[in-house]
């Protein structure tokens, strides 16, 4: 869908910088150095081929289903959260959450009496959890009903918003994303899972930047700024405690030194993407 201008309009879409802390050491869990999940993304995607991006995608019609079980900040409080209406923000929280199952087999979800409590372990690696999840790929169920019929409830008390990108105008696939952080519940692990990333990798933000600058990391300006982002803060306590203003920031892209940059709102540039590349 385009605008009168012939400028594609942007599509709502949820990622997550799912974090962990890094193993082997004595302090505390949320003083521990962490890691972020990346996963590159298949050659032959048409969003942003070979890319390393966090797990996500875009909203689906029924991400906005107010009969979804709920537990932490409200869909309104959200709302304000992120800055747009009730329906949408319910719709970015539950996409978030679904996606991040769908592609990594790690479920932001537990049984509703039991939100108080911080070490919670649900195995998602079982036959009838990998039916559920493929089914919520293929859409045969909803997130709704699969939570209902386990008695669960999504937890939106784990996510934290980050950022919010919007593709630049001139690409002919653009979102309108939102970044969200979580940390990896107790007894789960990420799976490779999904047919859209051919590896998965828990790493280091802080060497992202110069993996990216020497070719080896591809990957679209939100992602190298997110965990840039990420390692200024160091710890998983670090995150919780960092202030986030949500704006849209959407890059320029400019003529720099002969060649086509995407010039990011600080004054950095990359190159730019190809064909098909988002956020």
């Amino acid at each position: 869908m385009t605008e009168d201008d012939g400028v594609a309009r942007p599509r709502p879409a949820a990622t997550v910088m799912l974090l962990r802390p890094v193993a082997g050491s004595d302090a505390a869990r949320a003083e521990r150095p962490m890691e972020v999940l990346l996963m590159r993304r298949v050659p032959t995607m048409g969003f942003a081929p070979g890319a390393y991006v966090f797990p996500g995608g875009r909203v689906d019609g029924r991400d906005a289903d107010g009969d979804l079980p709920w537990t932490g900040p409200s869909p309104e409080e959200w709302a304000g959260v992120l800055g747009t209406d009730v329906p949408r923000a319910r719709a970015l929280v539950c996409a978030a959450v679904r996606e991040t199952f769908e592609e990594t087999g790690v479920l932001l979800a537990s049984e509703p009496e039991r939100a108080g409590e911080e070490a919670i372990t649900l195995d998602t690696a079982t036959d009838d959890w990998e039916r559920d999840r493929l089914g919520l790929i293929d859409h045969t169920h909803s997130f709704t009903e699969v939570l209902c019929r386990r008695g669960l409830a999504l937890r939106s008390e784990w996510l934290r918003a980050w950022s919010r990108w919007i593709t630049p105008g001139n690409q002919p696939r653009r979102f309108d994303t939102w970044f969200f952080t979580a940390e990896l519940p107790p007894g789960q692990a990420a799976r490779d899972v999904g047919g859209e990333a051919d590896l998965t990798r828990w790493t280091d933000p802080s060497v992202v930047a110069g993996e990216w600058g020497a070719g080896r990391m591809p990957m679209l300006p939100p992602t190298v700024i997110a965990c840039a982002e990420l390692a200024e803060r160091r710890t998983l306590r670090g995150v919780r405690e960092a202030r986030r203003d949500i704006v849209p920031l959407e890059p320029d892209v400019r003529e720099i030194g002969g060649q086509l940059r995407v010039v990011a709102p600080d004054g950095r540039d990359f190159p730019l993407p190809g064909p098909g590349a988002g956020q």
